[in-house]
Formats: structure tokens, C-alpha cells, sequence
């Protein structure tokens, strides 16, 4: 695992002192560190993915050289993004207005735990069923998930597990790709717990969070 288990459970479990005797939630204050991060965080959210962006096209190579390094790629459309998880030639057709926060969250991922990173995306652990997940694919769909479950697009956090992360965030900027990246390593474990395929183990979608919790 890139992360402890215990950390994020602690996230979306830690016990709330800010509710009103009425039990709604009560305003709290952020630290200048906190709001400023906050803010950067949200500016992120906010970007879309462009397939005509240069850096967002730059990205997606970098993305599959961290992936497949003695690999060339033969272009920014072509069949050999589907060895990494994408569902078609095309990866921009997956994102489907998720955000370019998505790859880089990949990105972070591929660049700081390469190890964990490769044996993901090259199913090296258990013993899997016929069909796996896409491994891209499943990687939007958690930083949506993450995005949705921590309230992050509606200014300052409201949830538990929002105003938990937002102190995480004050004391490192790199809270959520830490965090994406130990949800992607449990969804992964649980995939095999459960020798999992698409018909019995559904990526989120929408925000939802269909067959069992990650994070149980």
C-alpha cells in the first residue's frame, strides 16, 4: 500500500465536534494556510480536460512513458492506450467532463510511487477474474468519487470527511493525490478480494458508490 489504511479511515470516521444541538453542521474556522490551499485545490477542480491543450496533451505523454518507458508511442490517438486502461484509442473520450485534475492525479501517482504504480496497471497482484478493470478508467472514476464524498465543489467542505481533509490539506498540499492514491491501491485490493469482475463490482459513477465501500 502507498498509504496506511489507518489514515484514511480516520478521514471518513473521526468523530465530528462541530455540530449544533439541532445536529447541523456549524460553521468552522479555516487558517489562512488552510483557505489558501483550499482555494488552489478548487482553481484545479475547475479545469477541463482539452484534448487541444498542449499541456494536457504534453501530460498524457508523460503519463505513458512513466507507464511503458522502453515504449514508443505511436500518437496521441492510437490502440496502445487500452494497455493502459483506457477504453478506446482516444483517452480524452474518457473523461467526460471529470477534469484534467484526473490525469494528474494519475501523473502524481506514476511519478512518486512507480513500484505500486506498475503493479496496478500490470495486474501483477492475485489471482483475477476473466475481466479486469480498465485500469485508467478506474482511476478517473475515484478522483470524481474522492471529489463528491469530500464536498469539495461547494466552497468550504460541510461533511466529516471534508473538514477532516481540509486540515490534512493545511499541513500538506499534496493531500488529495496521497489520499486518490491510497483509494485507488483499496479499490484494487478489494477488486481482488472479491475475484471482482463488471458484473459483480461496479466503478462509481455519478458520485455513487455502487457494490461494497473501499474504505470499509
Amino acid at each position: 500500500m502507498v498509504g496506511s489504511r489507518s489514515w484514511i479511515g480516520g478521514l471518513f470516521n473521526r468523530t465530528n465536534t462541530r455540530r449544533s444541538s439541532s445536529g447541523k453542521f456549524v460553521d468552522y474556522p479555516l487558517s489562512p494556510v488552510e483557505e489558501e490551499k483550499l482555494q488552489r485545490l478548487q482553481e484545479q477542480l475547475q479545469v477541463p480536460y482539452d484534448e487541444t491543450s498542449s499541456d494536457h496533451q504534453e501530460a498524457l505523454r508523460t503519463l505513458w512513458h512513466c507507464s511503458f518507458p522502453n515504449v514508443c508511442l505511436s500518437g496521441l490517438i492510437s490502440d496502445q492506450w487500452k494497455d493502459i486502461g483506457w477504453q478506446g484509442p482516444n483517452p480524452s473520450t474518457d473523461f467526460r467532463g471529470r477534469g484534467f485534475i484526473s490525469l494528474e492525479n494519475l501523473l502524481f501517482f506514476a511519478r512518486t510511487y512507480p513500484s505500486s504504480f506498475h503493479r496496478l496497471i500490470l495486474k501483477k497482484d492475485g489471482n483475477r477474474a476473466t475481466y479486469g478493470y480498465s485500469f485508467a478508467v478506474a482511476g478517473i472514476n475515484i478522483s470524481f468519487m474522492l471529489i463528491q464524498m469530500l464536498d469539495l465543489c461547494s466552497g468550504k467542505p460541510r461533511c466529516i470527511p471534508g473538514m477532516n481533509f481540509v486540515k490534512l490539506l493545511g499541513e500538506n498540499e499534496e493531500a488529495f493525490n496521497i489520499l486518490y492514491c491510497i483509494a485507488l491501491e483499496m479499490m484494487d485490493v478489494q477488486w481482488l478480494a472479491m475475484n471482482a469482475s463488471y458484473m459483480i463490482f461496479n466503478l462509481p459513477k455519478n458520485g455513487e458508490k455502487n457494490g461494497k465501500n473501499i474504505f470499509e
